[in-house]
């Protein structure tokens, strides 16, 4: 028997499916077998296509923006603000809307008199008063329990200006921030309302961008080399955190990215 006798003879008996009955190979057309292997092929395909679908979170729907300051928002901390006399994380007047003594108190809670609403003995800081953000806890509808409110002191949160409203986002929305000083990027989400220009972010935000800050009674990021990356409607449900590492997990889980490295050498953000 010559050697490519020998070898037809192997590639036969892969073809041919054995007949027991007839003790012989069956005499199919071939090109059957090639369209059941191409079948085989096409199948196994479509299946690890779909397969790595499912582990690949699509791509979520975002803008940028550079902002042209970023001031420190200690709004939603207990200790913000209280009377006179007491250590805070921050002034009275900071308080006020744009930080105007003729415009309304939008830092803390009043009574029906006006009058600032103190914390009770079993709060985080009896006697202060309570400072709230837009974005509150949905399971705790005690608007006077300072725990409802987002943290500044432990959580990464930005102010939604009025162009990012226009855009969509809602507070609770996902956000990644960049700042081109550190090249720091990290994970946020929109915590509070109060200034139609969004240049203002948690204090925690800030530390975690690289920032010596400490309080919010003076310390700003005066240049504009904070970079804001909103995911509008990505938080339907409103989901709450109360610590940063929940928050950062349920940012990666959605598949959301805090690489800036496309903007990395341009100023220019839309």
């Amino acid at each position: 028997m010559s050697f490519q006798g020998s070898h037809r003879g192997e590639v036969d008996a892969v073809k041919r499916p054995y007949n027991r009955e007839t003790r012989r190979f069956s005499e199919l057309p071939q090109h059957l077998y090639r369209w059941a292997l191409i079948t085989i092929a096409t199948a196994l395909t479509l299946t690890f296509a779909g397969a790595l679908r499912a582990q690949t979170p699509a791509l979520h729907p975002s803008f940028q923006v550079l902002t042209h300051r970023m001031d420190v928002d200690v709004d939603g901390a207990p200790n913000a603000y209280g009377p006179p006399g007491k250590p805070t994380l921050d002034v009275l007047m900071n308080a006020h809307y744009l930080e105007r003594a003729d415009q309304a108190i939008v830092g803390y809670l009043l009574d029906d008199r006006r009058h600032p609403i103190l914390q009770g003995p079993h709060d985080p800081f009896p006697g202060y008063y309570i400072s709230q953000t837009a974005f509150a806890d949905p399971a705790n509808h005690n608007e006077r329990d300072p725990r409802c409110y987002v943290d500044p002191r432990n959580i990464n949160y930005v102010v939604r200006g009025d162009d990012a409203r226009r855009r969509g986002v809602k507070v609770g929305d996902f956000v990644a921030v960049y700042s081109r000083r550190s090249h720091n990027a990290v994970f946020a989400i929109v915590g509070d309302t109060g200034n139609p220009t969004g240049d203002e972010g948690s204090l925690h935000l800030l530390q975690e961008l690289g920032y010596p800050f400490h309080d919010g009674k003076g310390d700003s990021v005066t240049q504009p080399e904070i970079i804001i990356r909103f995911y509008p409607d990505s938080n339907p449900r409103h989901v709450f955190f109360f610590t940063q590492a929940a928050l950062d997990e349920a940012a990666t889980k959605l598949g959301l990215t805090r690489d800036f490295s496309d903007v990395g050498a341009s100023s220019r953000v839309h």
